[in-house]
């Protein structure tokens, strides 16, 4: 040591070993505060992690059912438009078949009381005097002043096809 007597060292030699020891007691007491605080730190930091993972779990469902609802309703719409399409040329194909069905009547060998009966009709509507002409696609077209009646065979079919709506609609929901 520096410029202390020799018996100065045996005589501070157990306030080193105190100094030393309280200093020892200390530095254990701090490491074991710090391996706490840390370990308190880990805690919260896994528990927070796991709120994070948690919330973003479910931030992750809640979108993933709004794009599957999303989809699933564009898929429905879709699916709809295609039944709707597929109902309107189907109805428009009825209609075609049946026009071209009362158009071909005009071959059946009881057209000719058909066009009498039809132009009989028009005379009763519109009166005796009527103007009664024969439709170039079959059937009858009856005037009398501003007033007309039609009866011709397409317009007689859309007619038939028209009160038949509601047997007509039932083949889309079969």
């Amino acid at each position: 040591m520096t410029g202390l007597p020799r018996l100065s060292d045996e005589a501070l030699a157990p306030v080193r070993a105190s100094l030393s020891a309280s200093a020892a007691q200390q530095a254990e007491v701090v490491r074991m505060e710090a391996r706490e605080q840390a370990h308190r730190i880990d805690v919260e930091a896994q528990e927070q992690a796991g709120r994070s993972i948690a919330a973003a779990v479910a931030e992750g469902r809640a979108t993933a059912r709004t794009d599957a609802d999303l989809r699933s309703a564009r898929v429905r719409r879709e699916a709809q438009g295609i039944v709707l399409r597929q109902q309107d040329a189907l109805r428009q194909m009825l209609q075609r078949q049946v026009r071209d069905a009362a158009v071909g009547l005009r071959r059946d060998p009881r057209y000719p009381d058909m066009l009498a009966r039809l132009t009989a009709e028009c005379h009763t509507l519109l009166g005796p005097d009527a103007i009664v002409t024969e439709h170039p696609e079959g059937g009858v077209v009856g005037e009398s002043g501003s007033r007309r009646v039609d009866l011709s065979l397409p317009t007689l079919a859309t007619r038939t096809l028209d009160s038949m709506l509601r047997e007509v609609s039932e083949l889309w929901t079969r």
